[in-house]
């Protein structure tokens, strides 16, 4: 390499840098399109060396919490096996034509989906 592509590398690994620190959830070819857009001409294959070389990384997706773990890893929902096994239930919300509102208790059967009670009423204690 020439002294003036090794000044060019580093004024180019600093943008990178900067536009990953600025751009955390981007990766390599995303950064690549910004750096073109800043006027630089380079290609995927030197700015994905240089994320290697800096040891830049997307940070992977964090999995969605599970309301159904307890901390020690056990679960607490059962899975349905048999009709009458598990039921579920839900309230749900519903407003009547003059716009006054009610309440409905639902309560449903996990393993045949079937609706085993509704109960509908303006308040449900």
């Amino acid at each position: 390499m020439s002294l003036k592509s090794l000044e060019d590398e580093e004024s180019l690994t600093n943008d990178i840098i900067k536009l990953a620190v600025r751009f955390g959830g981007y990766g390599y070819r995303r950064i690549t399109a910004l750096l073109r857009e800043l006027g630089w001409l380079v290609n995927h294959k030197r700015v994905e060396r240089i994320w290697r070389r800096e040891g830049l990384k997307v940070p992977k997706k964090q999995p969605k919490r599970g309301r159904l773990w307890l901390n020690d890893g056990s679960i607490i929902r059962l899975k349905p096996e048999r009709k009458g096994h598990v039921w579920a239930y839900d309230f749900v919300a519903c407003r009547t034509e003059d716009g006054r509102p009610i309440r409905m208790l639902t309560v449903i059967d996990e393993y045949t989906r079937e609706c085993m009670a509704i109960k509908v009423a303006r308040r449900i204690r």
